[in-house]
């Protein structure tokens, strides 16, 4: 069986702040005196929810007065217009909240797609999970297993997107076509590829802590009674702005939670001796990172080929300093943009390596026949 894989991976970008300002120490401790009495005299989550509509928000695509158009683009239904995220002026909490309401109902509006419109089937894994045990799916053709030609398995990026999503913002403000992954689907279903697409960003289940989790561990050192009481509510204090940042940093994250994975496997050996090319689309991956081998290093080098970001026409070769796999241009300098730009050459590119598979299958069959053909003229 010959697996292709097609890989695009979402960067993450972290900007921390620092405050910490030369000055005079006196200066220093009258400013962090006053900063603690106005603290003191705010309610921050009051301060943060001031004016803010309650956070409930619709549970379906036409509660949210919006529908897919014949073209796959997000429209309302009674203006026509694009997506407006800025709904309420001042309001960015609301808002985001309001967005990613809507991105789990497009989600579950693509998992539709894949199964009403590419005719796919949703399998859980592990085939083999004991009762309660965690659970993810994924979507496969009804001959992904028995196709006795070619496989091609596509991989969304980190983050938010799900099985069969390249990027949620793509499908919001642009189309079905270049957000998700349907048709990649639909040409390789129609080049006699069977397809599994995978759901790598679900390979845990989140759950809410139980109080006595979310608690520190008590202090057990033989601090005094009155210096130890300063401590903790120094302690306090630190928490509950940090909290407060975190929530207007990242407004999703109200709960105290804990991943519980969902079992998974390796097979680097048998992933390497089936598959013939990988697709990257501006991967952010890192071979020193993931410790790869100098096997795994000479095997990308020969089996991947990474479309990035570029201002360089699409495939034009760009350098990169780390020798994992050769880099291209995707034709396009938006990040979530290289997978849908990079379509027609990902195609090519793998028609290209299967052929290439099987002039070397039918040289190797020759010379085997040849050499048999030979032993038998012999033994005459």
């Amino acid at each position: 069986m010959l697996v292709y894989l097609v890989v695009s991976i979402l960067s993450t970008v972290w900007i921390t702040m620092a405050q910490n300002q030369p000055g005079v120490p006196e200066e220093k401790d009258k400013t962090s005196t006053a900063l603690k009495d106005l603290l003191s005299r705010i309610d921050l989550e009051e301060l943060m929810k001031k004016d803010e509509p309650p956070l409930k928000f619709p549970q379906t695509l036409e509660e949210f007065e919006y529908s897919f158009n014949e073209k796959g683009q997000l429209r309302h239904i009674k203006t026509g217009q694009p997506y407006v995220f800025n709904y309420h002026e001042d309001l960015h909490r609301w808002n985001q909240k309001r967005y990613e309401a809507l991105g789990e109902i497009i989600t579950h509006c693509v998992y539709e797609l894949l199964e009403n419109e590419c005719h796919l089937k949703k399998v859980y894994l592990p085939v083999d999970a004991t009762e309660g045990e965690p659970k993810s799916f994924i979507f496969m053709s009804e001959d992904a297993i028995t196709n006795p030609d070619k496989l091609m398995v596509l991989i969304h990026g980190s983050g938010v997107v799900r099985v069969g999503q390249w990027a949620r913002r793509l499908i919001i403000n642009e189309d079905l076509d270049s957000g998700t992954q349907i048709p990649f689907i639909k040409r390789a279903m129609d080049e006699g590829y069977g397809v599994i697409v995978l759901n790598t960003n679900e390979n845990y289940i989140e759950v809410e802590k139980s109080k006595k989790q979310v608690q520190s561990p008590a202090n057990e050192t033989d601090e005094p009674a009155e210096k130890k009481e300063k401590k903790d509510d120094s302690q306090k204090e630190t928490n509950k702005r940090r909290d407060f940042y975190e929530k207007y940093r990242n407004p999703q994250k109200e709960k105290e939670t804990k991943h519980i994975p969902i079992r998974m496997i390796q097979r680097e050996a048998e992933v390497k001796s089936k598959v013939i090319s990988v697709a990257l689309t501006d991967s952010v991956h890192n071979v020193w990172h993931q410790e790869a081998g100098k096997s795994i290093l000479d095997w990308m080098q020969e089996h991947c080929r990474n479309w990035v970001s570029s201002s360089e026409p699409l495939d034009t070769p760009v350098e990169f300093m780390l020798p994992d796999c050769p880099r291209v241009s995707a034709g396009t300098e938006r990040h979530e943009l290289t997978s849908w730009k990079s379509f027609h050459s990902i195609f090519k590119y793998f028609t290209q390596a299967l052929e290439a598979q099987n002039t070397e299958a039918k040289s190797k069959s020759t010379v085997t026949t040849r050499s048999s053909y030979r032993k038998k003229s012999e033994d005459l």
